[in-house]
């Protein structure tokens, strides 16, 4: 066999367990079963389970139940008026207590210890009383500077809104976002390239990334991160190349304008300390994003336009 061919070949299996881990992200409370997962990729069942645990490193089990509880410290943390059992319910548990089995072997404290001790812990505004959030790194890899005691806050504009559904097609990184950075400007070019050939890039195209994990409770190697490019029609991918559906919802979008990479975490810093605490809302569950409004390459003074999309809902 050609390397060609086994190049192309890798990118399949590459694209079928993509299709999975979107599947797992958008139905952590539907049926996960072998025999639907080995649907959704296209293999068999007697080989699906080994492939997924050759590509992803881990176990289908394993992987499902660190989504799931990733997923459940998030809720647990941002959304204080929601129970436990809710909680258990949304991510597919039958029983209360098997949730709580499972999230006490992984973090080794028990969902209502650390609710109580994130709540005893956190920062509050001596002035208006209210908490400052749990800050997600994100980004911190393109960032490449140390996290503070004092956080610099990058002002941006900020409204609220409901967004269309958005198209897009994807390249999809796994690992820390130092890795990403480095990866960053090539997987920005095999995706313009791509969608060129195909005839999906035009003048409304806008490049993104998605964070589908929150690297305060993901590993850094775990850590999978989507270079996207918007359509507006349905693409027929293939090999490493995904598509994804961002379904039409409410969100926060902060518009700034920044100097240099490593500024866009000043920006994702100011939305999460300065402006949700005081915003009257909350974090809702979905894809949270960053996207690129121009080329810094054609601005006479190199300025980044990037506008950072978070899901949110009444507090």
């Amino acid at each position: 066999m050609a390397s060609s061919d086994k190049s192309a070949t890798y990118m399949e299996y590459i694209s079928r367990i993509n299709r999975v881990q979107d599947y797992i992200e958008a139905n952590l409370s539907g049926d996960l079963s072998l025999d639907i997962l080995a649907e959704v990729s296209g293999f068999s069942k007697f080989h699906f389970h080994r492939i997924f645990s050759g590509i992803v490193k881990e176990t289908l089990l394993n992987y499902i139940n660190r989504i799931r509880m990733e997923r459940a410290i998030s809720l647990l943390l941002r959304n204080p008026s929601m129970s436990i059992t809710e909680i258990a319910m949304m991510l597919g548990f039958s029983e209360s207590a098997a949730f709580s089995r499972l999230f006490k072997r992984h973090f080794g404290k028990s969902a209502t210890e650390v609710r109580q001790n994130y709540s005893k812990n956190c920062q509050v505004d001596s002035k208006n009383g209210k908490s400052i959030y749990l800050l997600p790194r994100y980004n911190e890899g393109v960032t490449n500077t140390s996290r503070k005691e004092d956080i610099m806050l990058g002002k941006g504009n900020v409204e609220v809104g409901k967004i269309k559904e958005i198209r897009a097609i994807y390249l999809r990184h796994m690992g820390s976002y130092e890795e990403f950075a480095v990866e960053f400007q090539g997987m920005m070019r095999r995706l313009m390239n791509w969608a060129k050939v195909k005839g999906l890039l035009n003048n409304n195209s806008k490049p993104f990334v998605i964070y589908h994990d929150n690297p305060e409770f993901t590993k850094q190697d775990n850590l999978k991160t989507s270079m996207c490019l918007t359509v507006s029609e349905d693409a027929e991918v293939e090999g490493e190349i995904g598509k994804i559906v961002i379904p039409a919802g409410k969100y926060a979008i902060g518009h700034f304008q920044v100097d240099e990479p490593r500024d866009h975490t000043t920006a994702w810093n100011y939305i999460y300390s300065e402006w949700l605490p005081n915003s009257g809302l909350q974090p809702d569950d979905g894809c949270v994003f960053e996207m690129y409004m121009n080329d810094p390459n054609t601005h006479p003074e190199k300025k980044h336009f990037i506008d950072i999309y978070l899901p949110v809902k009444s507090l």
